[in-house]
C-alpha cells in the first residue's frame, strides 16, 4: 500500500490550496474528492475578493498559493474597491468565470508534480494512539498517510432546505458526506450545525436592463497575482458589466406574507446562518425600517446565459421565489434557471485547533475551510494553504508557520477562529484587523513572500524578482531623501501646475511627496536622472512616504504586542495548578490551550489580572 505524506480530503477552494502546497514543497500528496469535475466548483457567487477578502487573495499569492493567478486567467470583471479612501481599505474584487475558473484550477491540479487525485468518499480517519495513520474509503479501501487535511466544506451531513422540504445533498445537487461526521465525533471532536444559502440564477435574455443601473469594471488592467505581468492581464474592454436594482414594496409584501413558508422561519433550520450575508427574508425581518435593499445582477460566465441575483438568497418554496423575483425592477419577466436554496451542514468547533490548524486531540490531523466555521472562498483558500503548508512542514520536521495578526489577514482569521471560536459562519472584515494599516493590498508580498521563499513555495526566479523589487523600493526612498529642490521660479511654476503651494525654502522630494495632492508623476520632472521604476515600486514608494507617520505608529503598537507573542506557554501546562486564576479563566485557558501569552490575552473571559498571574507563574516555573 502506497503511503502519502499528505492526504487532502475535499477538492474545494481550501482543498486545492491544501493539496498544491505540499506537492510543490516536494511531498507525495493525495487529494480525495467526491467528483473530479467539481474541483474548485463555485456553488455560490462566482466572485473572488472584495473588502478584506481581496487582501487575503493577495496574501495567498504572496505565500505561493494559486487562487490569485487562477483568477487573473479566468475573470470577466476586475474592480478596485474603496479607491476614494486610504490604502488600508483598498481591495480588489473580481467576477470570476464560473466555467473557466474550475476548469483552469483542475488543469493545474491534475498536472501538478507529486500530486495524485482520487475520486471517492472518505468514511473514516484511521487513528492509532491519537496519531493519524491514513483514511478508509466507503469501499473499505485503506490509504496510508503521515498527515491528513480535512477540507470538506459544506458537505458533512449536509441538507438542502427549500420551504418545508429537506434533502440530503451537498451544494449543486452533489452527494453529501454522511459517515465522516460520526467518525470525527468518535475521535473526540465536537461538531455543530451551520447554515448558508445561495440565490436563484435567471436567464440573461429575460432581464430588462433599462430598469437597472450598470456597474462596470475598472478601465485599466488589474491583477491579483504579483507574478502576473500587467501585459498578460485581461483586457478591460472585454469585461462583462454587472447591474444594480432594488427590492420594491411588492417584494417586501410577498416576503412578509410568506415568512412561515421559509425554511429559515418554519423551524426546519437547526444551524446558525451568516450574519453578514443573510437571506433576503432575514434582511427584511432584521432591517424592517429599510424601504429597499440593493440587488446586484452579476453574470456568471461568458459560456452560460445565467445571472446571479446577488443579495437575494432565500429558502422560500419555488412558487414564492418566482413571485419575489418578478417583483424586482427589471426582472418582471425573468426566466428562472436555478432556484435558490439554503444548506445546513456539520462544522468542527474551531477552538479544537492549534494556530497551525492541526487538531489538538489528534496529531497529524489538520482542518481547513468552511468546515472550520468560515464563509467565503477566500477564507477557505487561505486556511487550506496554511494547513497544507503546516502538514508538509510537520512531515519534514521543520518549524510550523503561524502568521501573526500584524502580519496577515490570514493570521487574523485563524487567530479569531482558534482563540475565540464562532457560533455563526465567520466572515473576515477590515474591522476585525486592528493593524489594518499594515495589512494592505499593496504590500502583501513585502509582508509574506519571505515565508513563501523559506518554505519552498516561491521558486528561485520569483524570489529573485522579489529581492529586486525590495531593493528598488529601498533605493528610491533613500534617493528621494537626498534630492532637494530650491524655490527657483521654474520649480514653483511647475508646482503651481499640480497644483500645490509653491515652496519658500529648500525641500527634499521625499518631503514634497508627503503632500496629499502631490503624486510621484508630479516630481519626475524634478529628478535630475530619472529611474525607470515599475508601477508597483512607485505605488509602494508613494504609500510608504505619504502614510509614514501612521505606519510607524501602527508598527510601534504591533512591536509592543510582539513581546507578548514571544512569551511561549508550554502545551503541557496544567491550569489547575496555577494559583489564584479566576474560575472562568481557568476553564477557558484549559479549553483553548493558547500557545503564547498574547493569544491567551485575546480569549474572552480571560482578564488582564489573569494574564499577570499566569506570567508570574510561568516566570517562577522557569526559575
Amino acid at each position: 500500500m502506497k503511503q502519502y505524506d499528505v492526504i487532502v480530503i475535499g477538492g474545494g477552494h481550501a482543498g486545492c490550496e491544501a493539496a498544491l502546497a505540499p506537492a510543490r514543497m516536494g511531498l507525495q500528496t493525495l487529494m480525495v474528492t467526491g467528483s473530479i469535475e467539481m474541483i474548485a466548483h463555485m456553488p455560490c457567487n462566482p466572485s473572488i475578493g472584495g473588502p478584506a477578502k481581496g487582501i487575503v487573495v493577495r496574501e495567498i499569492d504572496a505565500l505561493g498559493g494559486e487562487m490569485g493567478r487562477n483568477t487573473d486567467k479566468t475573470n470577466i470583471q476586475m474592480k478596485m474597491l474603496n479607491l476614494s479612501k486610504g490604502p488600508a481599505v483598498w481591495s480588489l474584487r473580481a467576477q470570476a468565470d464560473k466555467v473557466e475558473y474550475p476548469q483552469s484550477m483542475q488543469e493545474t491540479i491534475l498536472n501538478q508534480a507529486n500530486l495524485s487525485v482520487l475520486e471517492g468518499m472518505v468514511e473514516e480517519i484511521i487513528v492509532v494512539d491519537n496519531e493519524v495513520h491514513g483514511i478508509r474509503l466507503e469501499t473499505g479501501d485503506e490509504i496510508s498517510g503521515k498527515t491528513v487535511v480535512l477540507t470538506t466544506g459544506t458537505y458533512l451531513k449536509s441538507q438542502i432546505l427549500v420551504g418545508h422540504t429537506a434533502t440530503d445533498s451537498g451544494p449543486s445537487g452533489q452527494r453529501a458526506s454522511m459517515g465522516l461526521s460520526d467518525n470525527l465525533r468518535k475521535l473526540g471532536l465536537s461538531l455543530f450545525r451551520l447554515k448558508t444559502g445561495t440565490p436563484a440564477r435567471v436567464a440573461t435574455s429575460s432581464i430588462d436592463y433599462t430598469k437597472t443601473t450598470i456597474q462596470p469594471g475598472d478601465d485599466i488592467p488589474r491583477t491579483f497575482s504579483f507574478d502576473t505581468p500587467i501585459d498578460q492581464a485581461k483586457d478591460p474592454k472585454e469585461q462583462l458589466p454587472c447591474y444594480l436594482t432594488y427590492t420594491a414594496p411588492e417584494t417586501h409584501t410577498i416576503i412578509n406574507g410568506n415568512l412561515g413558508e421559509s425554511a429559515m422561519y418554519s423551524g426546519m433550520v437547526e444551524g446558525t446562518g451568516p450574519r453578514y450575508c443573510p437571506s433576503i427574508e432575514d434582511k427584511l425581518v432584521r432591517f424592517a425600517d429599510k424601504e429597499r435593499h440593493q440587488i446586484f445582477l452579476e453574470p456568471e460566465s461568458k459560456h452560460t446565459p445565467e445571472v446571479y441575483v446577488q443579495g437575494f438568497s432565500t429558502s422560500m418554496p419555488h412558487d414564492v421565489q418566482e413571485k419575489m423575483l418578478r417583483s424586482l425592477p427589471g426582472l418582471e419577466n425573468c426566466e428562472i434557471i436555478r432556484y435558490a436554496y439554503a444548506i445546513e451542514y456539520d462544522a468542527i468547533v474551531p477552538t479544537q485547533l492549534w494556530p497551525t490548524l492541526e487538531t489538538k486531540k489528534i496529531s497529524g490531523l489538520f482542518s481547513a475551510g468552511q468546515m472550520n466555521g468560515t464563509s467565503g472562498y477566500e477564507e477557505a483558500a487561505g486556511q487550506g494553504l496554511l494547513a497544507g503548508m503546516n502538514a508538509a512542514l510537520k512531515v519534514k520536521g521543520e518549524e510550523p508557520l503561524v502568521l501573526r495578526r500584524d502580519e496577515a489577514y490570514i493570521g487574523v482569521l485563524i487567530d479569531d477562529l482558534v482563540t475565540k471560536g464562532t457560533d455563526e459562519p465567520y466572515r473576515l472584515l477590515t474591522s476585525r484587523a486592528e493593524y489594518r494599516l499594515l495589512l494592505r493590498h499593496d504590500n502583501a508580498d513585502l509582508r509574506l513572500r519571505p515565508h513563501g521563499i523559506r518554505t519552498g513555495l516561491i521558486d528561485a526566479q520569483r524570489s529573485s524578482a522579489f529581492s529586486m523589487k525590495v531593493a528598488m523600493i529601498e533605493m528610491e526612498l533613500a534617493r528621494l531623501k537626498t534630492l532637494r529642490i530650491t524655490p527657483k521660479r521654474v520649480i514653483n511654476e511647475h508646482l503651481q501646475t499640480i497644483p500645490t503651494t509653491p515652496i519658500r525654502d529648500g525641500i527634499s522630494l521625499y518631503e514634497l511627496l508627503k503632500r496629499p495632492e502631490v503624486e510621484y508623476r508630479h516630481i519626475m520632472p524634478l529628478i535630475p536622472i530619472p529611474t525607470h521604476l515599475s508601477p508597483e515600486v512607485i505605488e509602494q514608494v508613494e504609500v510608504q512616504i505619504k502614510y509614514e507617520g501612521y505606519i510607524t505608529k501602527a508598527m510601534r503598537q504591533a512591536e509592543r504586542v510582539k513581546d507578548l507573542e514571544s512569551k511561549r506557554i508550554p502545551k503541557t501546562i496544567d491550569y489547575e495548578s496555577v494559583p489564584n486564576l479566576a474560575n472562568e479563566a481557568r476553564q477557558k485557558l484549559s479549553e483553548i490551550r493558547p500557545l503564547t501569552i498574547g493569544q491567551a490575552s485575546r480569549i474572552s473571559g480571560v482578564n488582564p489580572a489573569d494574564i499577570s498571574i499566569l506570567m508570574i507563574y510561568l516566570k517562577s516555573s522557569n526559575k
